[in-house]
């Protein structure tokens, strides 16, 4: 017995339709560029940090970099994405200078707590909780670690679900969590 198909009018033989690109294909080409990437910001880093430009130490830089790009690779970008990865690091690179800004503060307060005569009555340790907004991985990983370098705050803990515990040595330490720093994150992630 045959099987007839029937073409409705207007419709293409199938011999001249365009296969489309497979899902699979598509993320194996964002792969690789995110590794590439990778590769390039962990490269640089290893010229900046090393110092050295001879052959020797500069082909050491290529093998550990392409190594440790292989096996972790996908930690810096964990969802292969080209379009907007390009914006998403300069909205990034827009929120370093506001969170150096911060840690500059953070210390001129913790050297004024450490100065003052009464320095004992002003640190208060304690630690505070709270629930944080952000979803994403690399945008909780961010904001524990911009709360860390921040002087005087310290995150003890941090769950995927956004749950924050925070040590802080005094009351104003600790005032402004989660506030502008979460949605300076928030925005740099794109997690509006």
């Amino acid at each position: 017995m045959e099987v007839q198909t029937q073409r409705k009018s207007g419709s293409k033989p199938a011999e001249t339709m365009k296969p489309e690109l497979a899902p699979a294909s598509r993320r194996a080409g964002g792969a690789f560029f995110t590794r590439l990437i990778t590769f390039l910001i962990l490269f640089s880093l290893w010229i900046l940090l090393s110092g050295k430009f001879d052959l020797f130490h500069l082909s050491l830089g290529i093998i550990s970099c392409i190594i440790v790009t292989v096996i972790s690779g996908d930690l810096l970008f964990p969802e292969p994405a080209t379009k907007g990865l390009l914006r998403s690091w300069l909205r990034f690179l827009r929120y370093v200078p506001w969170l150096l800004y911060q840690i500059i503060l953070a210390n001129l307060h913790i050297l004024y707590v450490v100065l003052h005569p009464r320095m004992m009555d002003l640190i208060d340790p304690q630690i505070i909780k709270f629930q944080s907004k952000l979803t994403k991985e690399l945008s909780l990983v961010t904001f524990a670690n911009s709360i860390t370098l921040t002087p005087g705050t310290i995150t003890v803990y941090v769950s995927m679900d956004g749950d924050f515990h925070v040590h802080s040595i005094d009351r104003k330490s600790a005032e402004p969590l989660p506030g502008e720093m979460e949605s300076r994150i928030a925005r740099a992630f794109g997690e509006k």
